[in-house]
């Protein structure tokens, strides 16, 4: 076996492109500049166009190319727009699957339909339309590629005291779509993984944090590392799976929970 002068170069994505949904705030923008900080050139899509700017610059300043797509992934028409958009840019060898969220605290009784096809829609459908369009372009080129899912726990155990099934719903799909396109395109070496964040301290839980504390509070206490993960902890994982480190890692879902599942 032929050993690397430094084993962390094949951590590296020097000439890489990635596409990163989602990746304004929270655990997308971690993501988004830790891929940059290992090499890559970003394109970041979100509703949001003051903190894309900024995500943008914040990108730049570590020496790599930003260019974002402003559009709402959670509406399909709007995220095939987008998609196509950031391929207009050029290839992107790696995409990242991060929109998504919980949203809504209704339980299943009261949950309207309408509200259940909207969630799932931005938890499942854009990472299958994703998947189909910017994955479906490294199949048809040949060289290779990499998907990564944002999943969830919430796709293998089920949050306590909160509603809104839709997303434990959708994030079990996304789960399970991941490890059956993996098995669809191993032989084109476009790998597909999932990442199932835990508790994480990003804006939403923020939010819940000032609105339900104690919804806050009861989940510090069942995670045996006793705290939230930062953002900045996803960003690692994410390199990992872009990188050539993983190449023969494919329809894996990896945890990242501080233990909470484990109990």
């Amino acid at each position: 076996m032929h050993h690397e002068v430094n084993i962390l170069d094949r951590f590296r994505l020097d000439g890489k492109r990635v596409f990163v949904t989602g990746g304004s705030r929270g655990l997308g923008r971690e993501m988004a500049l830790a891929l940059a900080s290992a090499g890559a050139d970003v394109v970041l899509s979100a509703r949001d166009q003051s903190s894309l700017e900024k995500t943008a610059v914040d990108i730049r300043q570590l020496g790599r190319e930003a260019i974002f797509v402003q559009g709402d992934m959670g509406d399909m028409a709007d995220c095939e727009r987008v998609c196509q958009a950031a391929l207009e840019h050029g290839r992107i060898d790696i995409l990242v699957n991060n929109v998504g969220g919980r949203r809504v605290n209704v339980p299943t009784t009261e949950l309207k339909l309408e509200t259940w096809r909207q969630l799932i829609d931005l938890n499942l459908t854009s990472t299958f339309l994703c998947t189909k369009i910017i994955g479906g372009e490294m199949v048809h080129r040949g060289d290779g590629g990499r998907v990564i899912n944002i999943a969830s726990i919430s796709g293998m155990i089920a949050s306590r005291g909160i509603g809104g099934r839709s997303y434990e719903s959708a994030k079990a799909a996304v789960i399970q779509f991941t490890r059956a396109t993996a098995t669809d395109w191993a032989s084109a070496h476009v790998t597909v993984n999932a990442i199932c964040p835990g508790m994480f301290m990003t804006e939403p839980n923020q939010r819940w944090m000032r609105d339900h504390p104690e919804i806050i509070k009861t989940a510090e206490s069942q995670i045996p590392m006793g705290e939230f993960g930062q953002p900045e902890d996803l960003g690692p994982l994410a390199v990992y799976l872009a990188s050539d480190a993983a190449r023969y890692v494919t329809g894996a879902a990896l945890v990242i929970d501080g233990g909470y599942t484990l109990w």
